[in-house]
């Protein structure tokens, strides 16, 4: 099953090419207040479910209860995550590395925007502002401590997401994930959440990113170092997940590249679906378009050393 956020932050199920707006769900122009609702509604879902492909099996015998989903405006599903955890250097870049050691960063969820919305580059005195796509993982029950071999039990759903970064913002000569991943609009999201029973095997699908029609991320998340259930552990070890809490499973750098003014970025992972942004920069700034090679080249001789 496919949630979403459509309109004015009303709940909806996504069947096929179609938009199943929930009855009874209000919108929430709030995005605090929406995440909140689908947060709720998440935790409920066990017990909800078979009201909702009900509902579904209603709808299909009118379509005029339904709307294309072409014509919808989808809004970001998660729009304020309590939580955005984001695994760091977390791909085995096509095996040329060992794993690193794990470790994690918190984005904030003001950086949280969805399909159709524009990335705004701030004015800051950034190298380069680059893409990374990831596949996303939403807890569906609270997890505290929880180890490996129970972690899956926890998650509800996938979605995709996009790690926008600015580069070169280290003060005192220091990485600085605050400076570098939590400017507003660095966490494009979407298109919906699919739950995890539509998502066999979620260490085999394959992300793919474009600029305009460019095609640069191209992986599979086969080439993961930390695991699922490794990274559910990890983070729970730490902090308590909640539902509509979400874990970015890092990104293969191989394909990253810069963003700027005027393009569009779309994403898509197999089995979750595809989303599109903009990318306003007030300063007109440019790169050379394509593969960042030596940003690309930069991560593995670090993690080698």
């Amino acid at each position: 099953m496919r949630l979403a956020f459509v309109e004015d932050f009303r709940l909806a199920l996504v069947v096929g090419d179609r938009v199943y707006p929930i009855p009874g769900a209000r919108g929430a122009r709030d995005p605090y207040r929406a995440q909140e609702r689908m947060a709720r509604l998440i935790a409920e879902f066990p017990r909800r479910r078979s009201q909702l492909e009900a509902h579904i099996r209603r709808a299909q015998a009118d379509p005029g209860r339904t709307t294309p989903v072409e014509k919808a405006r989808l809004r970001a599903p998660l729009p304020r995550p309590g939580k955005l955890i984001c695994a760091a250097v977390n791909y085995l870049e096509f095996g040329q590395l060992p794993p690193a050691e794990q470790d994690c960063f918190l984005k904030a969820p003001t950086t949280v925007i969805g399909p159709g919305e524009t990335i705004v580059l701030p004015d800051a005195q950034a190298t380069i502002f680059h893409h990374e796509a990831e596949l996303a993982v939403v807890i569906g029950k609270r997890a505290s401590k929880v180890p490996p071999e129970k972690a899956m039990e926890h998650v509800f759903g996938y979605t995709c997401f996009m790690d926008i970064s600015a580069r070169g913002l280290n003060p005192n000569g220091r990485l600085s994930f605050f400076l570098g991943k939590c400017w507003d609009t660095f966490g494009p999201m979407g298109p919906w959440i699919v739950t995890a029973d539509e998502v066999p095997d979620p260490h085999n699908l394959q992300v793919r990113l474009w600029v305009d029609d460019q095609l640069r991320h191209d992986y599979n998340t086969s080439d993961m170092a930390h695991k699922i259930p490794q990274l559910i552990a990890f983070a729970s070890r730490v902090c308590t997940l909640e539902p509509g809490d979400v874990i970015a499973c890092g990104t293969n750098h191989q394909g990253i590249g810069p963003v700027q003014d005027g393009e569009t970025v779309t994403m898509e992972i197999e089995r979750i679906g595809r989303f599109s942004v903009k990318v306003r920069d007030p300063l007109k700034r440019s790169w050379p378009k394509g593969i960042d090679t030596e940003f690309a080249r930069r991560v593995i001789a670090s993690a080698r050393r």
